[in-house]
């Protein structure tokens, strides 16, 4: 069983994500913005992250950028999940250092693939 941090400032869709990572026997951690997102990431170092990118505060490809550079939270794997399906807005999480990058509505499958590729073991 893994930690996984979820990031988004709608509490819908923070229930329904938290849903499918707790059906997939996962414990969840969550925070309502990019900035509280960061601290939580310090703070509890999960095993992986589930990123929002339109959040007040910090946004998520910010709150990428700052956990990726960040020494003591670079190892952690973060799947950006938004609404934003531009092919600019991949490529631009991935070079915040995003690993995967999943679209909403979320398919329970396609996150499954994601989870199951960037969690240890």
């Amino acid at each position: 069983m893994a930690r996984i941090l979820i990031v988004d400032d709608s509490p819908s869709q923070l229930l329904g994500i938290k849903r499918i990572v707790e059906k997939l026997g996962h414990e969840t951690l969550s925070a309502e913005d990019g900035a509280a997102g960061v601290e939580v990431a310090k703070a509890e170092k999960p095993d992986l992250i589930l990123m929002d990118v339109v959040m007040p505060n910090l946004n998520g490809f910010q709150a990428t950028r700052t956990i990726s550079k960040n020494a003591e939270t670079a190892h952690i794997p973060i799947i950006l999940v938004t609404t934003k399906d531009q092919e600019t807005d991949r490529v631009w999480g991935m070079r915040q250092g995003a690993k995967a990058y999943v679209t909403k509505p979320i398919k329970e499958e396609e996150l499954l693939k994601a989870l199951q590729e960037f969690l240890p073991g």
